[in-house]
């Protein structure tokens, strides 16, 4: 278990003080997968420096297992850094190694001897998919088989802790869906304890069980993805799950849009959300029997799978052309359904 207790970090500038963190309180339970979002500057990766003695509280305790290590310095430091590893987002490879002698080079520093480290190496090249690639240098690897070998050598010295700064950050999309699915595998196998830092709500959505948000340097929401997911509370908070969930921005809605309301200029343009089991169930087809003199057009929709099948978010955008009165009863009817309904634009 991590915990941090009631932690600041203030760092001493020429242009004065600033507050990177303030009084935060966190506990990560043992196994968890607890992602730490927010944007630049929140304060986020300050936080989780601390895990490694990288930072130190101005004031507060970080305890892990029962130990506090904020206080720790020399050979203790060191045998704690051992029990974290972190995955960096520029994969901070050595270039003139292989892939097997990166994997390889926590275990040089620990001083183990060669014959294990070499074997050791084999097996975590292997557990992340680059069995057949350990001879190959980083320069003829793609994005994400670079990051496979930054999780591999995270993992060399049997960590308990894996922190993952912004890894997916550089990578594509789909490149990101394979590393998270990585992640994941090695969460469940290893029953590692991983935090994430991340400006990217996908990231969260897909691997993380708690979430925890940050803004200039306080927790401003926290709580299980699910849960932050569909009762979003702060501001920020919206933000960061609507660019995830939403797609009523794309240029192809906008265009559809635009043609809808030449065509059915007394009409209205509704986003609905379902959470949870809501996605299942019939809603817009029981309303249209309810109310059968308005028209509906599709225009988008989506579904979203929170991590581990831990809930799912659907998305429809769909336009309502009749009567101002049916209109209402059928936005009431989704209300009374618990499907959120809001008019994006009024014909």
């Amino acid at each position: 278990m991590i915990e941090f207790k009631n932690i600041s970090k203030t760092f001493n500038t020429a242009d004065g003080n600033v507050h990177a963190v303030k009084d935060v309180n966190l506990t990560i339970n043992k196994g968890e997968v607890f992602g730490i979002v927010g944007f630049s500057g929140a304060g986020k990766s300050t936080l989780v420096r601390m895990l490694n003695g990288l930072e130190t509280p101005t004031e507060g305790e970080v305890i892990v297992n029962g130990t506090r290590i904020d206080n720790l310095k020399g050979k203790d430091l060191r045998e704690q850094r051992k029990k974290i590893g972190i995955i960096f987002q520029h994969f901070n490879l050595l270039w003139s190694r292989t892939v097997l002698e990166n994997i390889m080079y926590p275990l040089e520093l620990a001083k183990v001897p060669k014959e294990q480290r070499i074997k050791k190496a084999k097996e975590l090249a292997s557990l992340v998919g680059l069995g057949e690639r350990i001879h190959a240098y980083p320069s003829q690897l793609s994005g994400g088989q670079k990051q496979r070998v930054g999780i591999a050598r995270a993992l060399a010295n049997d960590p308990e802790i894996l922190i993952s700064d912004e890894a997916t950050s550089a990578l594509d999309p789909q490149t990101t869906d394979e590393v998270l699915d990585l992640m994941e595998e090695i969460n469940k196998k290893l029953n590692l304890t991983i935090v994430i830092i991340t400006h990217e709500m996908h990231v969260i959505r897909r691997l993380a069980d708690t979430v925890a948000v940050m803004e200039y340097g306080k927790v401003i929401e926290k709580g299980p993805v699910s849960e932050v997911f569909t009762n979003p509370k702060e501001d920020l908070t919206k933000r960061f799950v609507n660019a995830e969930v939403d797609t009523n921005n794309t240029p192809d809605v906008h265009e559809v849009v635009e043609q809808l309301l030449e065509k059915y200029p007394e009409g209205k343009l509704v986003s609905l959300r379902f959470h949870g089991d809501r996605v299942k169930l019939p809603v817009v087809s029981t309303m249209l029997r309810k109310y059968p003199n308005l028209e509906l057009s599709i225009l988008e929709g989506s579904i979203h799978q929170i991590s581990d099948k831990k809930g799912t978010i659907g998305n429809l955008f769909i336009q309502l052309v009749g009567d101002d009165e049916d209109i209402k009863g059928a936005l009431a009817f989704f209300e009374e359904n618990k499907v959120e309904a809001k008019v994006i634009t009024n014909g």
